[in-house]
């Protein structure tokens, strides 16, 4: 091989990777899944929160409604980044995991910078999307708790009620009871700090999927709450065991 056909050959090389490598960074992005569906913005259940056993991890939840497929992860790479612009969205390729058997879905993000992150799945050959979440792992950790307060004074009907931890941004809470075997009995939101099972004069969002079963006067059950801001940042994680009394 000649010199002169050697040079024209590393460059040809050289510009074949950069190519690939932008093209490569161009299709892990949300703007290019995004230019090839029809969409459907805000439309995904998600939020999240530091996790409880490491500063660095954040989790992020996700409600992948019956018949969601191919739930994913994208995130900016820093909070500087215009939330609304799908091209500062990267996919982190990250497996789910199960919560409360399976009824939520959560990424493990383990991270030292605060960005923003859009879940998103398909469903009904559609591109759902979720709100940015605003990741605060760093400036407002999550706070978590066990005060919660159980008025069992309507038999079978617990009332649960709760106030806000050192962080008053919540504008919406996110009420989970389950039984000892982790399984999801009702998924609630409101915006009041209170919530009656299976009462649902103040919800707001309902993602119970089945009529809840009545409450074992012999059994155990689980309180889980999240405290969520207008950012879908997690700031105050409750978690509570009770029976019926």
């Amino acid at each position: 091989m000649t010199k002169s056909a050697y040079i024209v050959l590393l460059i040809c090389t050289i510009l074949f990777s950069c190519t690939n490598d932008d093209d490569t960074q161009e299709n892990d992005s949300l703007a290019s899944l995004v230019a090839v569906n029809e969409i459907v913005k805000d439309n995904v259940i998600a939020c999240a929160a530091l996790s409880k056993t490491n500063p660095n991890t954040v989790l992020a939840y996700a409600y992948p409604r019956p018949g969601a497929t191919d739930l994913r992860y994208y995130e900016t790479t820093s909070i500087a980044d215009d939330k609304n612009d799908y091209t500062h969205y990267k996919n982190i390729d990250l497996e789910p995991s199960d919560v409360f058997n399976g009824y939520l879905k959560k990424f493990a993000r383990t991270t030292s910078q605060e960005k923003w992150v859009i879940i998103t799945f398909f469903e009904n050959d559609k591109l759902h999307l979720s709100n940015p979440i605003r990741l605060k792992h760093l400036t407002k950790p999550t706070e978590f708790s066990s005060e919660a307060n159980v008025n069992n004074e309507t038999t079978g009907m617990p009332m649960f009620s709760w106030n806000d931890g050192t962080i008053k941004e919540n504008k919406i809470y996110f009420q989970v009871i389950s039984d000892t075997s982790n399984n999801l009995l009702s998924g609630t939101y409101t915006v009041e700090k209170q919530f009656q099972y299976y009462n649902l004069d103040n919800v707001v969002l309902n993602v119970t999927t089945n009529t809840p079963p009545e409450l074992n006067l012999m059994a155990s059950y689980n309180f889980t709450l999240m405290g969520v801001s207008e950012d879908n940042w997690v700031n105050l994680f409750i978690e509570k065991n009770f029976a019926l009394n």
